[in-house]
């Protein structure tokens, strides 16, 4: 390998990193998009061209085909008529109009293939074209997407380095302990009071109602029994020894 051939080798090494680097793959093919159909009207004005041409020598050749016919029933009836000199001017007229009628559908022949052809580079300029606008749409979209993701992925990065995660948790974790130490204050604060003793004293509360309750049955006459009386005084009597010996207890 020459020295010229390397030195080559390693600009274009230098600087198409450098032009690599500076290119926007999004904002290239966005270009490319634009440039794509740029090129339609372009290739319609061409193809439109073309067209013209074919149309004009269609024309010419319909022209010289009409004096072509007519310059041969001139000399026809020239002919007939015995004027062989009248016949001899049309027939140089004729000779001429008919090369050129010639020429003129030769040209047409090869205009009209060359629009055939501009149609055909057409249909597959635009299925070529409308395939690379879908691919590289497809990868703006694409593009995006990632895009997207990327964000994301960085804000699920930052949950996990210790932003709003790590807040996150604690906060709750903050919560969490208030709920436990309020819980534990109620329960505290419950075993404080003696049940035992409100107990009691609804109990006596009862009892009181009973004796007042027996005093008007009393009066009304409507008691019971001596007997069956004294079974529930000392049923109730026995059941209020019991109780203070419990609250006794109790207190010791």
């Amino acid at each position: 390998m020459s020295l010229w051939t390397r030195f080559k080798r390693a600009i274009r090494s230098i600087f198409g990193g450098a032009i690599s680097s500076l290119e926007n793959p999004r904002l290239i093919l966005e270009q490319n998009i634009r440039e794509l159909n740029d090129q339609v009207p372009k290739m319609n004005e061409n193809i439109a061209t073309v067209k013209a041409n074919v149309i004009l020598l269609q024309k010419e050749s319909k022209r010289l085909q009409s004096e072509v016919q007519t310059l041969r029933s001139k000399i026809k009836s020239a002919i007939q008529n015995g004027r062989d000199d009248i016949a001899r001017q049309h027939a140089v007229r004729f000779e001429t109009a008919q090369e050129n009628l010639e020429k003129t559908n030769e040209q047409l022949a090869h205009a009209t293939a060359a629009y055939d052809k501009a149609q055909q580079v057409k249909k597959a300029f635009m299925r070529e074209r409308q395939r690379k606008i879908d691919a590289a749409q497809e990868a703006l979209r694409a593009s995006e997407r990632a895009k997207w993701q990327s964000n994301v992925a960085d804000a699920l990065e930052k949950f996990e380095v210790g932003g709003i995660d790590q807040t996150h948790d604690e906060m709750i974790q903050r919560l969490d302990e208030e709920t436990a130490r309020n819980e534990a204050r109620i329960e505290v604060a419950l075993d404080s009071v003696d049940v035992q003793s409100i107990r009691l004293d609804e109990e006596a509360e009862d009892m009181r109602a009973s004796e007042l309750v027996n005093q008007m049955k009393l009066e009304m006459g409507l008691t019971e029994s001596n007997e069956e009386s004294s079974r529930i005084s000392s049923e109730e009597t026995e059941t209020e020894d019991k109780t203070m010996g419990r609250a006794r207890k109790k207190e010791q």
